[in-house]
């Protein structure tokens, strides 16, 4: 039976596991109606101290965010850059998502470190390059669509041979895709309202230190379907 690994590289915030399940469990609660019948789903958390499995004994690969910072190195995160690009050398389906998405970037030769405009909090609007508009998993999607987000690093140079698919007024890659079917993305297609919301409350402080209105920004949170559909169209290239 095949096996779709969810990469677990943090912890959401306790109020947020305690109401809504972790990082992993908010992929699984996506994915689980369209799984096909065959494929089962794996978590791996990378930070534990355990013998990597093998990249080609997955059927394919989800990175998840975390609370970490793909520039300060952590060991377990610099010790899973080697497996990625093994992964995309012999071709595996993946999606890397927010932390996932920069330490693709940076496993792959790109740089990822804090943006200089500080961070990106809330459900913004991203746009479709015109190579997005001609993408396999991305050309269902408008050319302009709501998304979640939270990051205060991002990717801030880019890998040779990448393709950027989406961007922003604050990032100018929020999608990338590096092979076939190997993709990123800064934005949270596994957040729903309630976690946005309860993710932008957290960072009230340092969002009013940078010049945002915390409230605004809460109450301007709304449904991102197009975004979230993104992970049920990517079980299609298993």
């Amino acid at each position: 039976m095949s096996s779709l690994v969810i990469i677990k590289t943090g912890d959401a915030f306790p109020e947020v596991v305690d109401q809504h399940g972790d990082f992993e469990q908010l992929f699984i609660q996506q994915l689980r109606e369209a799984l096909p019948a065959p494929l089962t789903i794996t978590v791996w958390d990378a930070r534990d101290q355990t013998p990597a499995p093998a990249p080609s004994s997955f059927a394919g690969v989800i990175i998840t965010g975390s609370h970490s910072m793909v520039s300060e190195a952590p060991p377990w995160s610099e010790a899973l850059k080697p497996w990625l690009q093994q992964a995309l050398a012999e071709d595996v389906p993946m999606l890397g998502v927010c932390y996932g998405h920069q330490l693709m970037a940076a496993a792959f030769d790109g740089i990822s470190d804090f943006h200089p405009a500080g961070r990106e909090s809330g459900t913004r609007q991203v746009r479709l390059t015109q190579a997005g508009q001609q993408d396999p998993l991305f050309s269902q999607l408008p050319t302009c669509f709501p998304a979640h987000l939270t990051h205060a690093q991002s990717v801030m140079q880019l890998p040779p041979n990448t393709t950027v698919l989406a961007h922003n007024h604050h990032d100018a890659y929020q999608a990338l895709r590096y092979g076939p079917r190997q993709w990123s993305v800064q934005f949270h297609p596994e957040f729903t309202v309630p976690i946005m919301q309860a993710y932008i409350a957290r960072q009230r402080a340092a969002l009013r230190d940078q010049g945002e209105d915390p409230e605004a920004l809460i109450s301007a949170v709304r449904d991102t379907p197009e975004a979230t559909g993104l992970l049920q169209r990517f079980l299609a290239f298993i």
